[in-house]
């Protein structure tokens, strides 16, 4: 399962964030994820609550925005989100087009992190896509 290697460099990665702040409290850690990226969310998401265990990251969340795929449509010369990532093809003219353009994404794109004399982050429900058993 190689979300647990991408889970602990995430956690690893925070950890120097968290250092670099004086060991500043993280709430949340925000990414990207592309369907295209080969990673599972779910297992993402389980492997995160264990690379976080006896660390300075223990109970804090990982918010995962999916990233669609879209694809550059030559025919129509623009930017395209596809049915199917089995069929890349241009949904308005049935082009086949292999130009993915968005979908591979993994990235970390924020940090919810308590400052000294700062208030902590308010939860928003919105948010919450941790695995269902452990909540």
């Amino acid at each position: 399962m190689h979300e647990l290697s991408i889970a602990m460099s995430i956690v690893e990665m925070a950890e120097e964030e968290s250092a670099r702040r004086n060991n500043a409290k993280i709430h949340a850690i925000h990414l990207r994820l592309g369907l295209l990226s080969g990673v599972v969310k779910e297992a993402l998401l389980s492997s995160y609550e264990m690379a976080c265990a006896s660390t300075c990251l223990e109970g804090s969340q990982l918010i995962i925005e999916e990233v669609p795929v879209e694809v550059f449509c030559p025919a129509c010369k623009t930017r395209v989100p596809v049915a199917s990532i089995q069929w890349m093809v241009c949904p308005q003219c049935g082009t086949l087009t292999p130009d993915i353009v968005q979908g591979r994404e993994l990235e970390v794109i924020a940090m919810e992190i308590e400052t000294p004399g700062s208030q902590p982050p308010q939860s928003d429900p919105s948010h919450n896509n941790a695995p269902e058993t452990n909540q």
